[in-house]
């Protein structure tokens, strides 16, 4: 990763295994101060970029969490999870024939505007706690549907359960939902794989 110096912009390719807090907390310690934010959460299976900025340049970062977000990723058909991708347990098993167009009209459904419920395991707080916490508690917490925007949702490869993709959404969409949104129409449940973002606005992982 490159230095910004005392004030700027930092891109890092977060590794799967970390949160984005931890991510903060290592810039923190590595360039010794305290001043240091981010934008834009990845789960900690997730993998890519994440913005964060440093010193005065952590005011901008507000004005990124809208910003559109580019992914590539893959889901498994046929499995059920409590958290809707790979760290959950298996809750439903269901067999799986479905086709690529199957698939790919079950994906353009969910282009567009639309409603999204975030996920039990999530950090979105709900009367000041936050949906994981509940959940793992055993308690069941329900967020309020939010407005999300999916500009493309594209299949890129097929290897029955595992589907490939990618996708360009709004600031505020769990991928996680949309892959098990899939599932559901199709009717044998999915969850989430992989997730990598590869791009926040004009700022690419490649940079």
């Amino acid at each position: 990763m490159s230095s910004p110096g005392t004030d700027g912009l930092l891109l890092i390719d977060k590794p799967s295994g970390i949160t984005s807090h931890d991510a903060v907390a290592a810039v923190r310690r590595a360039l010794g101060t305290k001043k240091v934010g981010h934008a834009g959460t990845l789960d900690p299976m997730a993998t890519g970029l994440l913005v964060i900025g440093v010193g005065r340049a952590t005011r901008l970062l507000r004005f990124l969490g809208e910003l559109s977000k580019s992914y590539e990723g893959s889901f498994r058909l046929g499995e059920r999870t409590t958290t809707l991708d790979a760290e959950g347990e298996v809750i439903q098993r269901a067999p799986v024939a479905v086709t690529a167009v199957q698939i790919e009209h079950a994906m353009a459904a969910l282009v567009g505007e639309s409603l999204q419920t975030p996920p039990a395991y999530s950090a979105v707080k709900v009367g000041g706690t936050k949906l994981y916490e509940a959940a793992r508690r055993g308690e069941t917490l329900a967020a309020a549907p939010r407005p999300v925007h999916v500009a493309s949702f594209e299949l890129v490869d097929l290897a029955v359960p595992e589907v490939s993709f990618r996708v360009v959404c709004g600031g505020g969409t769990y991928v996680r939902v949309l892959a098990a949104d899939v599932g559901d129409a199709l009717g044998c449940g999915a969850h989430l794989t992989r997730l990598r973002r590869t791009g926040i606005g004009a700022f690419s992982v490649a940079d």
